[in-house]
């Protein structure tokens, strides 16, 4: 099996396994407990949470572990919208958002009031800074703005974003899900999203950094936990998890996505000799080095991932199966993708467990997969 899905998630590396370990076996005492079995797992808790702060640039009590990048993207929106609500009502994204955020900001529109602009991206995916100050008003209050889209890899200008923020006194929060670990984080945001099995942690962890002293409102009710911010008890072992993955995710970022732009590029060009009539759906230079967006006119979306994952190959559609009918990605309907190409897209997605030999091996494969495909299409 050729693994090329990274951006859905990751492999488990094997120093977050063994991180895990002590607190799925011995240390089992809930941190929130003040007996020493309680004061076993809270140290660790802490330790994760200094360790991740350090990663991030920020203090520990900026830390608010979740239970992954869908709830730290809710917190964010809900939370900080809701908040600060007294000062504005008027809120600002983009439309090639995760649902995760989009979904937040489309249900305080409906059902509580708020007032959402979306802004547009051109024909790359890249959101003008332009749009945005245009878009600010005195009753804007914050601006969720990812650092680098899932689908397409595509980089947004996020450090001028954070500055303009500053500028208008508007709060920012960002999406990083995609972006830790493939590229230096080097602006600063309000709030930022992150999940541990995007770079090689569990599933189940996330965080969400939150500027010191600023108000959010919690979406989830219930105890008193990360200082008020997220009730329940936090998953131990899957934070020391996350901690260890982030800290090896951290370590030759340089390097390695030199590594995999090399390897995308050998694998886009692998595509492009199998089926010439490929369209990258992502300017290299402005995406993340690992992702590759590609849809294959002509053919029908599903039946290429159906043929890749038969011949062995991993790979994810830009499209999302709802109700038994495909529906175009709506990151490249916003890039102006026509419907029908859109709807014929494939998102391969490189990781650091991938090497030049399964690029090889998959580019040999996809010769033999899209022949086949040409003829049943001619047929």
């Amino acid at each position: 099996m050729i693994y090329l899905d990274h951006n859905a998630t990751t492999p488990l590396a094997p120093e977050a396994l063994d991180a895990m370990r002590p607190y799925l076996d011995r240390f089992h005492g809930n941190p929130s407990s003040i007996h020493a079995a309680g004061r076993e797992t809270r140290a660790a808790l802490d330790d994760a949470r200094d360790r991740l702060a350090k990663l991030l640039h920020c203090r520990s009590h900026e830390i608010v572990f979740t239970g992954g990048g869908t709830e730290s993207d809710n917190l964010a929106v809900l939370g900080l919208a809701r908040a600060h609500a007294a000062r504005g009502r008027h809120l600002v994204t983009c439309a090639t958002e995760h649902h995760a955020v989009l979904h937040p900001f489309e249900h305080l529109q409906r059902r509580e009031g708020f007032r959402v602009t979306i802004l547009p991206v051109d024909a790359r995916g890249l959101l003008d800074p332009a749009d945005l100050r245009a878009a600010l008003t005195d009753e804007t209050t914050l601006v969720s703005v990812m650092t680098a889209n899932n689908e397409t890899g595509v980089r947004q200008p996020v450090a001028e974003i954070a500055a303009l923020c500053r500028e208008r006194g508007v709060l920012f929060h960002t999406d990083a899900i995609q972006s830790f670990g493939k590229e230096a984080l080097s602006f600063d945001a309000d709030a930022l999203s992150l999940t541990a099995h995007k770079f090689r942690g569990p599933k189940g962890a996330g965080l969400l950094r939150l500027r010191g002293g600023l108000a959010i409102d919690r979406v989830v009710f219930g105890g008193s936990h990360e200082g008020d911010r997220r009730p329940g008890t936090e998953n131990v072992a899957a934070i020391a998890g996350m901690a260890r993955a982030a800290e090896l995710a951290s370590v030759g970022i340089e390097a390695e996505a030199e590594r995999q732009t090399g390897l995308r590029e050998r694998l886009w060009e692998g595509i492009l000799a199998a089926f010439p009539l490929a369209v990258r759906n992502s300017d290299p230079a402005l995406s993340l080095p690992n992702t590759l967006n590609v849809s294959f006119p002509g053919l029908d979306g599903e039946s290429v991932l159906i043929n890749l994952d038969l011949g062995g190959i991993c790979a994810s559609s830009g499209s999302a199966c709802m109700v038994g009918s495909i529906q175009p990605s709506h990151v490249l309907l916003a890039m102006g993708v026509p419907r029908e190409i859109a709807q014929a897209t494939v998102r391969f997605s490189l990781g650091k467990t991938t090497g030049a030999g399964e690029i090889e091996e998959a580019v040999a494969r996809m010769a033999v997969i899209f022949e086949r495909l040409a003829c049943s299409a001619v047929s």
